[in-house]
């Protein structure tokens, strides 16, 4: 079964940090280009960050940007979104997805179709 599976979430302070990881399984992950996308209670889906297929180049959202780090291990088939300095406003279901079919992430990765997403995991950031 081909999926995508996130995990990493969690309740934590204000300032404080922690990893995503997005694993593949079914597939391999080193021809995607993975996008991270979150959704807060009552808001649309944005996106947070994208790295292609081969680690470079990234892409960030502004309100994330020097306080998220993306990066991939083909090896193991898994990408990670480190989180650091985390807000009340980080607070949301994050998840991960495929992006686009060449393996590259764009400026506009977030309308890239996204043909596979994992099923989301919460992070809570209290204020």
């Amino acid at each position: 079964q081909v999926q995508l599976v996130e995990s990493g979430g969690g309740l934590v302070q204000p300032g404080g940090s922690l990893r995503l990881s997005c694993a593949a399984s079914g597939f391999t992950l080193d021809y995607y280009a993975i996008g991270w996308f979150r959704q807060a209670p009552g808001k649309e889906r944005e996106g947070v960050s994208c790295i292609s297929s081969h680690g470079g180049p990234t892409y960030y959202a502004g309100s994330v940007k020097g306080r998220f780090t993306i990066s991939r291990d083909n090896a193991k088939d898994t990408v990670y979104l480190q989180m650091n300095s985390l807000k009340p406003e980080d607070t949301a279901v994050y998840y991960c997805a495929t992006v686009g079919k060449e393996g590259i992430c764009t400026s506009s990765y977030y309308y890239q179709p996204h043909d596979y997403w994992g099923q989301g995991t919460q992070v809570t950031v209290p204020s």
